[in-house]
Order: structure tokens, then sequence, then C-alpha cells
């Protein structure tokens, strides 16, 4: 995508979300290394506290667009792309585990010197931020976790899983789309294919495929992930930053009663449900999701 139609899209996609006159400003991308590996992330200015915002499964750090251009002028947005996503390395022993992942985490942390930070983690972001926050949250301002929790619908999981293994590749990014809206993705079409730009990379055949590495999800089993999530509770008895528990009102990967029984698990926790959202809040509702932020952000002084 061009610097050009990069912009395009992103004046359509806030256009419709209602956003307004925002300033369409692109985020630098830079490249790291972390331990053996590069990875890429997205930077909207040194403005204010640290935000650092982690992705789902099968996403990057674009996902973040619409939240972080709203917030870049009040905070130092970061966006990372996790291992094997993006345009980040992929792991050569396909080494993704959640571990792995807050270790590459801890690194960038340090690595940039940030300090008194916020992090926010969607989804499989934000398994890694509930465990990165249990070791460091004395160090942290604030966690924000967007539907996820230790507790999710196997069910749910598994149905994303086999949409990210679905296909090695496709003769349009229009069947990429058509999947998606199967899955219940909410979305307009047009801002939809746009965004999926982003995590498609077109093969020498001229075809399409994604940029994450299938293998992971491939060799995973919802059933198994999902019982595996239990162990988490742990780490979140042990966050003591505020933290805010974000729900898709829409989504039926998280419930309200995961997210009630979260909020009760911590320290200094609270839960909002986001209407008219599914399980991707950033993308499905992303003025919503801000105002949210905002309002966690002025409640505990961040």
């Amino acid at each position: 995508m061009s610097p050009q139609d990069y912009l395009e899209n992103l004046k359509l996609a806030t256009e419709l979300a209602g956003f307004g006159s925002v300033q369409l400003v692109p985020p630098a991308a830079h490249q790291i290394v972390l331990g053996s590996m590069r990875f890429r992330y997205l930077d909207w200015g040194k403005n204010g506290r640290p935000l650092i915002f982690l992705h789902g499964g099968g996403l990057n750090a674009h996902t973040w667009d619409l939240v972080c251009l709203s917030l870049r002028e009040q905070y130092h947005c970061l966006a990372l792309d996790l291992r094997g996503h993006g345009e980040s390395d992929w792991s050569p022993e396909c080494d993704y585990s959640v571990e792995a992942e807050v270790k590459d985490l801890e690194a960038f942390v340090d690595a940039l010197g940030l300090k008194d930070f916020v992090l926010v983690g969607m989804s499989l972001g934000g398994l890694s931020a509930i465990v990165y926050a249990g070791r460091h949250s004395l160090k942290m301002a604030g966690l924000v976790l967007v539907d996820v929790g230790p507790k999710i619908n196997a069910a749910a999981a598994e149905r994303i899983r086999r949409f990210m293994t679905s296909v090695d590749e496709l003769e349009s990014i229009n069947h990429f789309v058509a999947s998606a809206a199967q899955i219940g993705i909410r979305r307009q079409q047009r801002v939809l294919r746009n965004r999926l730009l982003h995590n498609l990379r077109r093969l020498p055949n001229g075809k399409w495929t994604w940029k994450h590495d299938q293998r992971r999800w491939r060799r995973a089993k919802a059933p198994d992930m999902v019982a595996g999530l239990s162990e988490l509770w742990a780490d979140v008895r042990r966050i003591q930053c505020p933290t805010l528990v974000v729900r898709g009102a829409f989504s039926d990967v998280f419930r309200d009663e995961d997210a009630e029984q979260l909020a009760r698990e911590l320290l200094s926790g609270r839960w909002v449900r986001v209407e008219s959202s599914g399980h991707n809040v950033q993308s499905d509702a992303p003025r919503a999701l801000v105002r949210a932020l905002q309002d966690f952000f002025g409640a505990v002084g961040v």
C-alpha cells in the first residue's frame, strides 16, 4: 500500500467511525532487534505518557491506527507487531508461547527505556499483557485488556482459529473479505478490505496469503488453549496497577460474566461493555473504545 493510499484509507475509516476532523498523521515505522529476532513497531510521536498497544492473533500493529490517531496528541502511542505477525520475524523454532511473547515485550520496554506506561492488549496480545503485568505492574501506570481474560469461549476461539488457517492462498483480496464477513467481523466492506491489506501479502504467482505464521494456529487446538488459560488467574491476582477490562457487546469470545469476574479478581479492576462491537473492539467501535480509554485514564489520573 502506497503512503497516499494509506492516508486515503485512513481518511475513509475515520469518517465512517465518526471521528470528524482528526489530523491524518501516519505513524513512523521502526525496526528493532529483540533477542535474535527483528520486530516492527509503529510510533505516533512522543507526546505525553507512553501507551503500548498489543494486537490480537492474525492482526498487526495497524489494527490500532484509529485509536492511536485519536490519542496521539495527549499520549505517546506505540504499537508492536508481535512475533510471527505483520512485518516482524517468524520464530524459526515456531515458539509462539505466551512466555516467549512476554520476553519480547520485556526486551521492547527495556530497549526503548519506557517507564510508567499503560499497556493495552487485545485478545492474543492481552494474554501476554496479563502475564507481563503480573510481573511488572509496579512500574506500570495502568493496564487495559480488550475482550480477553483467563476465561473465554472455546467454540468461538476455534471458529477464529479455523478462519486464520482456512486457506494458504486465494485469488483475490475479495475472497478474504467474504470469509471475514462470514465469521461476523463487523465492518463496512470497503473499510474491511482496506484493513485486510495490512494482514495480507501478495505471492509471486499473483495470489494472496496471510502475513501471519499459520503454523502457530495449525498446531494449536482451541480446547487445549482455553483450558491452559486458567493458569493466568495467578498472574491476574498479582497485578497491582489500575486495570480496565473492555468487552465488545456482540463478542461471543468473552462474555459479560467473564469480564465481571476478571474485574472482581483484580486488585484495582473495572470493566466496561462497548456497544455495537464484536471481538475486535478497536476496529468495530474505535470511537467508543477511545472514550472508554479516556474515561479510564481520567479516573485513575493517567
